[in-house]
């Protein structure tokens, strides 16, 4: 019943379609390939009892962060449980199972942990490394995805499957733990092996933005689009890169049309989708930006999606569609939600909402009202601890951004000027279009009768 897959790892599963399939599923699940989804169905329909698939298919869901998608997960769950049952499967592929069913529970700190011990067994399982990867990535684990990728590097020869998806993960994990220069290098050779490895190549679109080179950024993306042109959403991802560059340089009508056919071409109610187009909108309207009724269909959306409650960090992008749409009752909903959800933890999301998620959400909803001085002190509050929310450095930027400028709006300039040099030296020490604006106003603010610089 045992084949070796084209990682190199046993697997249960009989049929030589669902193997090849599978297969296919893995390739793509590392590439971030559109297809992911129609090669794992075709692996179940040409093997109903394939119990690592239908795991698989459970862990994919619940990264999705979707409520209504539990119960789908709960299926998937069982189903992998009745056919490790009828046809027991290996000590790797059911601790894929026990992943599945201790997040399903709350927990994906407990799958990383489980996942963990699969790869000291095997350590080359490309599989367990990039789920593993995804989900320390949702959990704002930067430190956990570097010793993981690190602690696997030496499994993955010139000739394995999944060496440049591996490096580009690597890569990643460097960017956010403040190495930028081997970030770029292993970005790089990882392109040079796979050459359709877009998380690889964001990541080193990571470190241009990190390391406030704009124009270099956009060199790096620019003939490269075949890496990320076969993606899933993560294409529209890696387009928000592409315009935070053009951002940074002032050209805010690329920044715009950006935004209408490629970012938000489809307006999908995808956490992801929502998270690039309201913090892109904030970060015009924070540079006094008019975005017209942009913020509208963002708005009806996330109105949809505020009883949730699966991701903080999704809710806090949702609350920011609200708040720039002026939906002041559902904010207050969505806040109070969070805040409810925080009071009574029980589980590794509800402790993110009440810490940080609570003081940013009221420090969010205050900045949305205009009271700025309640803003800085709730967002404050939150951001020592804004890790925990996940997503990655540039995401949380855009609320970096809005603690700051609640600051000088609430006239803390002192606070906000230590917050642009703490940022500052987070971003290899070099100083941004945001923050030199900002350093400008608050001195200017400071000092209302001093001449501007021409």
């Amino acid at each position: 019943m045992a084949q070796i897959d084209g990682f190199g790892q046993q697997t249960t599963v009989a049929s030589q379609a669902a193997m090849t399939a599978w297969n296919a599923t893995q390739l793509a699940f590392l590439a971030h390939g559109a297809a992911t989804p129609t090669h794992l169905a075709a692996a179940l329909e040409a093997e109903p009892e394939f119990a690592l698939a239908h795991a698989t298919k459970g862990l994919f869901l619940l990264l999705l962060a979707r409520r209504e998608l539990v119960a789908t997960a709960q299926e998937a769950c069982a189903a992998a449980r009745r056919s490790d049952a009828n046809r027991p499967v290996s000590h790797r592929e059911r601790a894929f199972i026990d992943a599945l069913d201790v997040w399903i529970a709350g927990f994906p700190t407990k799958s990383v942990a489980i996942l963990d011990g699969v790869l000291d067994l095997a350590p080359d399982d490309a599989l367990a490394m990039k789920i593993n990867q995804a989900i320390r990535f949702v959990l704002g684990d930067a430190q956990g995805m570097r010793r993981s990728i690190e602690a696997v590097l030496h499994a993955y020869a010139e000739d394995h499957a999944a060496r440049g998806y591996v490096l580009g993960c690597h890569a990643f994990t460097l960017e956010e733990t403040g190495e930028y220069g081997r970030a770029a290098s292993a970005g790089s050779a990882a392109l040079e092996i796979s050459p359709d490895d877009a998380w690889g190549l964001h990541a080193v679109a990571h470190v241009y933005d990190m390391t406030g080179n704009p124009d270099k950024g956009l060199r790096w993306l620019s003939g490269r689009e075949a890496a990320w042109a076969h993606c899933n959403n993560f294409r529209f991802h890696v387009w928000w890169h592409k315009a935070l560059m053009h951002l940074d340089l002032g050209q805010t009508d690329t920044v715009l049309e950006l935004y209408d056919t490629l970012i938000r071409a489809e307006h999908t109610d995808d956490y992801r989708d929502i998270s690039n187009a309201t913090s892109l909108l904030m970060r015009l309207e924070l540079d006094g930006v008019d975005v017209g009724t942009r913020w509208e269909e963002l708005a009806d959306t996330s109105q949809s999606r505020t009883e949730d409650g699966s991701l903080i960090f999704a809710d806090l992008h949702y609350l920011l569609a609200l708040i720039g749409g002026r939906r002041e009752e559902a904010a207050a909903e969505l806040v109070a939600r969070i805040a409810a959800d925080g009071a009574r933890a029980g589980s590794d999301a509800g402790m993110r909402m009440g810490n940080p998620g609570t003081a940013a959400a009221r420090g969010l909803e205050a900045f949305g009202d205009g009271h700025y001085d309640v803003a800085f002190r709730n967002l404050s509050r939150a951001r020592r601890h804004m890790q925990l929310v996940g997503g990655s450095h540039a995401q949380r930027d855009v609320f970096e951004r809005l603690t700051i400028d609640a600051g000088i709006r609430a006239g803390r300039m002192d606070d906000a000027l230590t917050m642009l040099d703490e940022r500052t030296t987070r971003r290899a020490g070099r100083d941004d279009s945001f923050a030199a604006t900002r350093r400008n106003m608050a001195e200017l603010a400071a000092n209302p009768l001093r001449v501007p610089a021409e």
